[in-house]
Protein backbone atom coordinates (compact mmCIF):
# COMPACT_ATOMS: atom_id res chain seq x y z
CA UNK A 1 0.00 0.00 0.00
CA UNK A 2 1.31 3.44 -0.80
CA UNK A 3 1.36 5.98 1.98
CA UNK A 4 -0.80 8.17 -0.26
CA UNK A 5 -3.88 5.98 0.31
CA UNK A 6 -6.46 7.73 2.42
CA UNK A 7 -8.83 6.12 4.89
CA UNK A 8 -11.67 6.86 2.46
CA UNK A 9 -9.85 4.99 -0.29
CA UNK A 10 -9.07 2.16 2.13
CA UNK A 11 -12.71 2.00 3.19
CA UNK A 12 -13.81 1.71 -0.45
CA UNK A 13 -11.69 -1.38 -1.13
CA UNK A 14 -13.20 -4.83 -1.54
CA UNK A 15 -12.88 -7.09 1.48
CA UNK A 16 -10.03 -9.08 -0.12
CA UNK A 17 -8.09 -5.94 -1.14
CA UNK A 18 -8.67 -4.40 2.29
CA UNK A 19 -7.38 -7.58 3.96
CA UNK A 20 -4.37 -7.75 1.66
CA UNK A 21 -3.57 -4.06 2.22
CA UNK A 22 -3.68 -4.34 6.03
CA UNK A 23 -2.64 -7.99 6.32
CA UNK A 24 0.65 -7.28 8.09
CA UNK A 25 -0.67 -4.74 10.59
CA UNK A 26 -1.25 -7.76 12.85
CA UNK A 27 1.68 -10.10 12.19
CA UNK A 28 0.77 -12.75 9.59
CA UNK A 29 -2.93 -12.44 10.52
CA UNK A 30 -4.98 -11.11 7.58
CA UNK A 31 -8.13 -12.57 9.18
CA UNK A 32 -8.20 -9.54 11.47
CA UNK A 33 -8.64 -6.86 8.80
CA UNK A 34 -10.85 -9.29 6.88
CA UNK A 35 -13.31 -9.29 9.79
CA UNK A 36 -12.85 -5.59 10.60
CA UNK A 37 -13.80 -4.66 7.01
CA UNK A 38 -17.49 -4.85 7.95
CA UNK A 39 -17.05 -1.83 10.27
CA UNK A 40 -16.25 0.52 7.34
CA UNK A 41 -16.13 3.39 6.72
CA UNK A 42 -13.49 4.49 9.21
CA UNK A 43 -13.61 8.12 10.34
CA UNK A 44 -10.00 8.05 11.48
CA UNK A 45 -7.11 5.77 12.40
CA UNK A 46 -8.53 5.43 15.92
CA UNK A 47 -11.75 3.93 14.53
CA UNK A 48 -9.85 1.56 12.24
CA UNK A 49 -7.57 0.45 15.08
CA UNK A 50 -10.50 -0.03 17.46
CA UNK A 51 -12.38 -2.14 14.90
CA UNK A 52 -9.36 -4.39 14.44
CA UNK A 53 -8.69 -4.67 18.19
CA UNK A 54 -12.34 -5.60 18.73
CA UNK A 55 -11.92 -8.46 16.22
CA UNK A 56 -9.00 -9.75 18.31
CA UNK A 57 -10.97 -9.39 21.56
CA UNK A 58 -13.90 -11.33 20.08
CA UNK A 59 -11.69 -14.04 18.55
CA UNK A 60 -11.55 -17.52 20.00
CA UNK A 61 -8.75 -18.45 22.38
CA UNK A 62 -7.20 -20.60 19.63
CA UNK A 63 -7.22 -17.62 17.25
CA UNK A 64 -5.71 -15.35 19.90
CA UNK A 65 -2.97 -17.90 20.59
CA UNK A 66 -2.30 -18.21 16.85
CA UNK A 67 -1.95 -14.43 16.66
CA UNK A 68 0.54 -14.41 19.53
CA UNK A 69 2.55 -17.30 18.08
CA UNK A 70 2.66 -15.53 14.70
CA UNK A 71 5.03 -13.03 16.32
CA UNK A 72 8.74 -13.76 15.98
CA UNK A 73 10.99 -14.33 18.93
CA UNK A 74 12.95 -11.16 19.67
CA UNK A 75 16.46 -11.49 18.17
CA UNK A 76 15.59 -15.12 17.47
CA UNK A 77 15.94 -17.55 14.57
CA UNK A 78 13.96 -15.41 12.13
CA UNK A 79 16.13 -12.37 12.83
CA UNK A 80 19.30 -14.42 12.41
CA UNK A 81 18.01 -15.92 9.16
CA UNK A 82 16.75 -12.57 7.84
CA UNK A 83 13.18 -13.87 7.48
CA UNK A 84 11.38 -11.33 9.68
CA UNK A 85 8.69 -9.20 8.09
CA UNK A 86 9.87 -5.76 7.03
CA UNK A 87 7.95 -4.19 9.92
CA UNK A 88 9.43 -6.58 12.52
CA UNK A 89 12.93 -6.04 11.17
CA UNK A 90 12.60 -2.28 11.53
CA UNK A 91 11.04 -2.53 14.98
CA UNK A 92 13.72 -4.86 16.33
CA UNK A 93 16.49 -2.77 14.76
CA UNK A 94 14.97 0.37 16.32
CA UNK A 95 15.24 -1.24 19.76
CA UNK A 96 18.88 -2.13 19.15
CA UNK A 97 18.23 -5.87 19.17
CA UNK A 98 20.50 -6.22 16.13
CA UNK A 99 23.37 -4.77 18.19
CA UNK A 100 23.37 -7.25 21.06
CA UNK A 101 26.74 -8.46 22.27
CA UNK A 102 27.24 -12.23 22.45
CA UNK A 103 26.44 -12.13 26.20
CA UNK A 104 23.32 -10.01 25.65
CA UNK A 105 22.15 -12.32 22.88
CA UNK A 106 22.68 -15.34 25.15
CA UNK A 107 20.71 -13.64 27.96
CA UNK A 108 17.89 -12.65 25.60
CA UNK A 109 17.63 -16.11 24.08
CA UNK A 110 17.67 -17.73 27.54
CA UNK A 111 14.88 -15.39 28.71
CA UNK A 112 12.88 -16.09 25.55
CA UNK A 113 13.25 -19.85 26.09
CA UNK A 114 12.16 -19.60 29.75
CA UNK A 115 9.18 -17.50 28.74
CA UNK A 116 8.17 -19.89 25.95
CA UNK A 117 8.50 -22.87 28.32
CA UNK A 118 6.49 -21.18 31.03
CA UNK A 119 3.63 -19.86 28.93
CA UNK A 120 3.58 -21.90 25.72
CA UNK A 121 3.84 -18.86 23.45
CA UNK A 122 6.52 -16.30 22.59
CA UNK A 123 7.16 -13.13 24.56
CA UNK A 124 5.56 -10.18 22.74
CA UNK A 125 6.22 -6.54 23.48
CA UNK A 126 5.84 -3.33 21.50
CA UNK A 127 9.53 -2.51 21.24
CA UNK A 128 9.13 1.03 19.89
CA UNK A 129 10.61 3.48 22.39
CA UNK A 130 12.38 0.72 24.32
CA UNK A 131 15.99 -0.40 24.23
CA UNK A 132 17.28 -3.96 24.45
CA UNK A 133 18.01 -3.66 28.19
CA UNK A 134 14.46 -2.50 28.96
CA UNK A 135 13.11 -5.36 26.86
CA UNK A 136 15.18 -7.98 28.70
CA UNK A 137 14.12 -6.50 32.04
CA UNK A 138 10.48 -6.65 30.89
CA UNK A 139 10.81 -10.36 30.07
CA UNK A 140 12.24 -11.02 33.53
CA UNK A 141 9.42 -9.05 35.17
CA UNK A 142 6.71 -10.73 33.13
CA UNK A 143 8.04 -14.22 33.89
CA UNK A 144 6.49 -13.68 37.34
CA UNK A 145 2.95 -13.43 35.89
CA UNK A 146 0.41 -16.22 35.50
CA UNK A 147 -0.55 -17.46 32.03
CA UNK A 148 -3.88 -15.60 31.81
CA UNK A 149 -2.19 -12.32 32.72
CA UNK A 150 0.48 -12.92 30.11
CA UNK A 151 -2.05 -13.84 27.44
CA UNK A 152 -3.87 -10.54 28.06
CA UNK A 153 -0.58 -8.61 28.22
CA UNK A 154 0.57 -10.07 24.89
CA UNK A 155 -2.72 -9.12 23.24
CA UNK A 156 -2.43 -5.58 24.64
CA UNK A 157 1.13 -5.34 23.33
CA UNK A 158 0.02 -6.63 19.92
CA UNK A 159 -2.65 -3.91 19.83
CA UNK A 160 0.07 -1.33 20.53
CA UNK A 161 2.27 -2.75 17.76
CA UNK A 162 -0.69 -2.58 15.37
CA UNK A 163 -1.33 1.04 16.31
CA UNK A 164 2.31 1.97 15.66
CA UNK A 165 2.10 0.24 12.27
CA UNK A 166 -1.18 1.97 11.37
CA UNK A 167 0.25 5.34 12.39
CA UNK A 168 3.30 4.71 10.20
CA UNK A 169 1.10 3.68 7.26
CA UNK A 170 -1.26 6.66 7.53
CA UNK A 171 1.17 9.32 8.78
Amino acid sequence: MTSAMTLNELSSLSQSDFSRTLGDIFEHSPWIPERAWAARPFADVDALHQAMVQVVQQASLDEQLALITAHPELAGKEAAAGTLTQASTGEQRGAGLDQCSADELERLRSLNARYQQGFGFPFVIAVKGRNRYQIMDAIEDRLQNDRDTELATCLDQIAQIARFRLDAQFA
